[in-house]
């Protein structure tokens, strides 16, 4: 299978059509057709539908286009790789965290990073592990730093970086800001992010411990500019990191209501995919969450 097969293919399902992709790549079209062909007669199947408007996946098409994406991500990675042994600092990162390492971690880990790397482009997401999952697998985001379910695909390693407890915050002069326990806070309606693809999961099993009734669920987010907004906005509650009320900006933002129980949190780990290596430039973003974990738990 050459390069420039794998090339046509991507164009072809990106752009859901042979015109398209001939345009994109400066092409003839029917050298992109039978590059198509001859693609399907190498593997066995169709991996086109072609309809009035150009082409859609098959579910083969689509099984092969996350082998395509890592393929191309990883021909990247090994650009950037041999440019930065060779003292480079150009390339590109893309990972994903959560908001108690963008809170707690970030801000250090950046200025050292950008002093090491100071060419390289950053991309980075705000959202939990389910966001990211299927794109850690295919390559299109090289890790992830931030809380996990107990389970992982096989395909990815995890680390943790520390152990982690949480609060219950909500808006200035909450009603219930003088609530001592869960079971004052039955009656609530809560926000909740959740590390697994089940929403229910974050709080159900804690209100469950106590013999409580399940708490009603009224809001699922994953972005910090969300959790703000709705928590300054509304009676709702959330069960955050403790990192939102350690953050400079956040001091004096939200109401926390501090009950007996107490509120772990899941550990801060890194996620990436297990026998492939990072770029030295994302291994060492890498390096720096570590220490700066290790400074901020010593």
């Amino acid at each position: 299978m050459k390069l420039n097969t794998l090339r046509d293919f991507l164009a072809v399902a990106e752009r859901g059509g042979v015109r398209a992709a001939a345009r994109h790549l400066d092409a003839p079209q029917p050298a992109i057709s039978r590059s198509i062909r001859e693609l399907e007669k190498e593997l066995g199947c169709v991996l086109f539908e072609r309809h009035a408007k150009g082409v859609r996946l098959t579910p083969m098409g689509e099984v092969f286009l996350r082998r395509a994406n890592a393929i191309r991500h990883e021909l990247q990675r090994a650009r950037d790789e041999i440019g930065q042994l060779n003292g480079e600092s150009r390339g590109r990162v893309t990972l994903c965290m959560s908001t108690a390492p963008h809170l707690g971690l970030f801000a250090e880990v950046l200025r050292e990073f950008r002093a090491r790397y100071p060419d390289t482009h950053l991309e980075i997401i705000d959202g939990v592990y389910p966001r990211v999952e299927s794109s850690l697998l295919d390559g299109t985001v090289d890790f992830y730093i931030g809380p996990v379910p107990a389970r992982t695909p096989g395909e990815l390693q995890v680390e943790k970086l520390f152990d982690n407890m949480r609060v219950i915050v909500g808006r200035k002069g909450h009603p219930l800001a003088r609530a001592r326990s869960l079971r004052d806070l039955a009656g609530a309606q809560w926000i909740t992010t959740s590390i697994t693809h089940k929403a229910e999961e974050e709080l159900g099993p804690l209100f469950e411990k106590h013999g409580l009734p399940p708490p009603h669920l009224a809001l699922k987010a994953q972005s910090a500019l969300t959790f703000i907004t709705a928590l300054t906005n509304s009676d709702l509650l959330m069960m955050l990191p403790v990192q939102w009320l350690q953050y400079p900006l956040l001091q004096g933002v939200f109401q926390e209501i501090r009950v007996k129980e107490p509120l772990p949190a899941p550990p801060v780990c890194i996620v990436q995919r297990a026998g492939l290596p990072l770029t030295p430039a994302a291994d060492y973003y890498c390096t720096l969450a570590r220490r700066a974990s290790a400074r901020a738990q010593g």
